[in-house]
């Protein structure tokens, strides 16, 4: 599963950059808005809120900007009407690709997605095509050379982590969502830095991708859905071996 966890650390790196900050806020703020209206704007009785509240922090996103999508969300400010899709389908290769999409014009992001699909070497699939690979799992990933195997184990497991992964040159714990913010806390409260912590769709299985043109048309499939606006999230359960990864990443 070396793939996932590489790609979700690249892909928050370059995330980070100034550039992209405005565009991840905007899903951010979404997704909060959406979960509050869903569920309510109380985070204790709304898992999903609390979840999404736990993501905009993890971005450091401002209290009073997350507190202000609660109020769209609630109706107690005006907002936009937001409706949740979800695509699937496959990349180059056979591999999976799980596409969540939150817009206020479903006929625009159909076609967005269509045409990002099928420009990028990929094929939209039935509803439940690939859904039923992933599972929606907390995930905090760490550089080797920092910290050992040992160190994590004892700290994620002791704080009730479900697994920690060694990925060639990283090491991953993955959690259940419910006890995702007490794992990361252990971490934090040890001063034990990681590189990325989210909460995520992990694959259950993954296809190894050895050919380097093959990968590289998957990363641009990945990177064009997660630059569309109407994407919120973007999935697949390739695996590239570092060596390539970093080559063309």
């Amino acid at each position: 599963m070396s793939g996932h966890s590489k790609w979700s650390t690249i892909k928050h790196k370059k995330g980070a950059a100034d550039a992209k900050r405005g565009k991840i806020f905007t899903k951010l703020i979404k997704e909060v808005m959406v979960a509050a209206r869903m569920g309510g704007g109380d985070p204790n009785g709304n898992p999903r809120l609390r979840a999404a509240i736990l993501a905009a922090r993890v971005e450091n996103m401002p209290k009073e900007n997350i507190e202000r999508a609660i109020k769209k969300g609630t109706g107690d400010l005006d907002g936009a009407n937001y409706e949740e899709i979800n695509y699937e389908g496959y990349g180059p290769g056979g591999v999976a690709v799980l596409v969540d999409v939150m817009t206020d014009n479903r006929n625009r992001a159909a076609s967005d997605i269509r045409h990002i699909f099928s420009r990028n070497g990929g094929s939209l699939g039935e509803a439940g095509c690939v859904a039923w690979m992933f599972s929606m799992k907390g995930s905090i990933v760490f550089n080797k050379g920092n910290l050992t195997e040992e160190e994590i184990m004892e700290v994620a497991l002791e704080a009730g982590a479900d697994d920690v992964r060694d990925e060639e040159d990283q090491y991953e714990v993955t959690s259940s969502i419910e006890d995702f913010t007490a794992v990361k806390a252990a971490f934090d409260d040890k001063g034990m830095a990681y590189e990325l912590a989210e909460v995520t769709m992990i694959p259950q299985t993954t296809v190894r991708i050895e050919d380097e043109k093959q990968a590289l048309q998957i990363l641009k499939l990945m990177d064009a859905l997660e630059d569309s606006d109407d994407v919120q999230h973007a999935y697949a359960n390739f695996d590239i071996p570092d060596e390539i990864l970093n080559r063309i990443a």
